[in-house]
């Protein structure tokens, strides 16, 4: 009985360790929040809060499939690597659905799937000739290029 215990042990400890990092230890906690969405509606899930550092900015999740999965993966707290000064990205350990489209001009405060897998914030304004998934977008990006303009960032994401 003993024994049985320890294994036990063993195996939710290391059930707790793959929830919580991928490969690169670049997730700090990654989780399914279908538990905290309960009894919620529609309307209260379509906000999500994005933090840097001390620093939190309000953002609408689009409507669209690609949204929906995100949110099903909220929280999410990540180290996001700097590309082109304009923009944070992440390879998300899983696919979500796409469906990318040019959207000629990124605006400051978009967030976007490139490809199926890669989370993008965008903290610049500037023409594009890459499509994207639009997952949403910061409602006010006052102050979000001098909060992610740091190179690398953790960043969280989670439901408002």
């Amino acid at each position: 009985m003993k024994h049985l215990f320890l294994v036990m042990i063993l195996f939710a400890s290391t059930l707790c360790n793959a929830a919580s990092s991928d490969k690169d230890n670049d997730v700090v906690y990654f989780g399914n929040n279908a538990e905290n969405n309960k009894g919620k509606n529609e309307m209260e899930t379509n906000k999500i809060k994005i933090t840097v550092n001390s620093q939190t900015f309000m953002a609408t999740l689009a409507d669209n499939k690609s949204a929906k999965a995100f949110q099903e993966i909220l929280p999410l707290t990540i180290k996001m690597v700097d590309l082109h000064k304009n923009e944070k990205y992440y390879d998300l350990p899983k696919s979500l659905p796409a469906n990318s489209s040019n959207p000629g001009t990124i605006q400051n405060g978009d967030l976007m799937l490139y490809g199926s897998r890669t989370l993008v914030l965008f903290y610049k304004t500037f023409s594009t000739s890459y499509s994207y998934t639009r997952l949403g977008k910061v409602d006010n990006p006052a102050g979000l290029a001098s909060a992610l303009d740091s190179g690398n960032v953790t960043v969280t994401f989670e439901l408002q």
